[in-house]
């Protein structure tokens, strides 16, 4: 059976030359970094290696990054820290409806400690409105967090055009880029934002290891105490080899990702186009341009998407429904339902994540394969019995 990897929005696999980076400091070179003595020094040179390269990646300083054990931890570290840094100027927080978790729950746990948030909407595409934005802040806001782009539906949101308001207002601005970092051009200054939070996996590193870009001059309390790591902002012995990981994925996505783009870009339009043409009802989510390159997303009407991805699978194909945090909930994707569909609709969504080792023929594959699965289940969906009986003779 032909295997076929298309979940590269929940991780993607490790290129060689990071593997090889990394295995040095899983074996010769094991000294802890915060040791003064000659064990320390490789280990020490090679954070520091890393923390250069990833500030290249993103056009910031290496001192304004903090490696953190994920883009969870850095999303908690952002909100958290950043909004306990700031309470005496006041406790009002501003999201967006279609944000991770990760920060939506942040904000959830801010409220029990006082602080208040509001989340705009967005668009049938998945577009926060820059207006909806300033409408939203108050005298008392201290931050605004909108992500960079969404993971489920792939759209890219007008952060430069936020961060004009927010700089008008003088109010701190973070963005969580773990959708897009390495993937796509990314510079914090060119955004205008205060802070950004990315993830090594999303990338071709390695997972567990994530990093919150913090501008110079923006206060921010750590939410871990302990020793005086990352310049006394998250204490913690560091994971070296995942950073060193980190790092390289860093130095090769800055230098390939032209190439990387075009190539899933065009596996991406192919499947846009081919997939509605081979399946009947089949919706494509988010902004048909203003989106990441190797993302494509859809909802299949009358059948339910945990089960496509169980059938897919069953094939040797491996997709997600959702985010990869959600997709056991067995819930309506609050993305989808935050753009108005409705949510027998939000329920089907399929999200193909591509990469640069996919190939034309896994998508070929999947175009073969999936057309008898939904066949299949719709057959058994009184959804789509329904829908039959209504249009009968139409």
């Amino acid at each position: 059976m032909k295997k076929v990897y298309l979940d590269n929005t929940s991780t993607t696999a490790i290129v060689p030359e990071v593997r090889d980076a990394m295995l040095p400091f899983l074996g010769e070179y094991y000294g802890n970094p915060s040791c003064i003595h000659e064990w320390g020094d490789a280990p020490r040179e090679a954070l520091e290696t890393a923390r250069e390269q990833v500030a290249k990646l993103i056009g910031g300083a290496p001192e304004e990054i903090v490696f953190t054990g994920s883009g969870t931890e850095s999303n908690n570290f952002a909100i958290k820290g950043l909004a306990m840094a700031n309470q005496k100027k006041g406790k009002h927080i501003v999201v967006s409806a279609i944000e991770h978790f990760s920060v939506l729950n942040s904000c959830k746990t801010l409220e029990k400690m006082g602080f208040k948030y509001t989340t705009v909407p967005v668009n049938e595409f998945g577009t926060v409105n820059p207006e909806d934005v300033r409408k939203a802040i108050r005298e008392d806001t201290i931050l605004v967090s909108v992500m960079h782009a969404n993971n489920e539906v792939g759209t890219i949101q007008p952060i430069k055009e936020i961060s004009k308001i927010t700089k008008e207002k003088g109010i701190v601005f973070h963005t969580d880029a773990v959708a897009t970092a390495g993937t796509i051009p990314v510079n914090a200054a060119d955004l205008g934002v205060d802070a950004l939070s990315l993830a090594g996996n999303m990338f071709y590193g390695p997972k567990g290891v994530g990093v919150l870009w913090v501008k110079k001059g923006v206060r921010i309390l750590p939410l871990l105490d302990g020793g005086v790591q990352e310049g006394g902002r998250r204490a913690g012995t560091e994971n070296v080899a995942g950073i060193v990981g980190l790092g390289k994925a860093a130095e090769l996505a800055l230098s390939q990702m032209p190439a990387r783009i075009k190539k899933v870009t065009e596996l991406r339009d192919y499947l846009l186009q081919s997939l509605p043409a081979k399946v009947q009802h089949v919706v494509v989510t988010g902004h048909l341009t203003q989106r990441l390159p190797g993302h494509a997303s859809f909802c299949v009407e009358f059948i339910e998407g945990e089960s496509m991805l169980m059938l897919l699978n069953s094939q040797g194909v491996a997709v997600t429904s959702g985010s990869a945090c959600t997709s056991r909930a067995l819930l309506a994707s609050h993305v989808l339902l935050a753009m108005g569909l409705p949510h027998e609709i939000a329920q089907s969504s399929l999200l193909f994540g591509l990469s640069i080792q996919n190939t034309k023929e896994d998508i070929d594959y999947v175009l073969e394969v999936m057309p008898p699965i939904v066949e299949r289940l719709r057959q058994m969906s009184p959804l789509w019995a329904k829908y039959i009986k209504q249009n009968k003779g139409a």
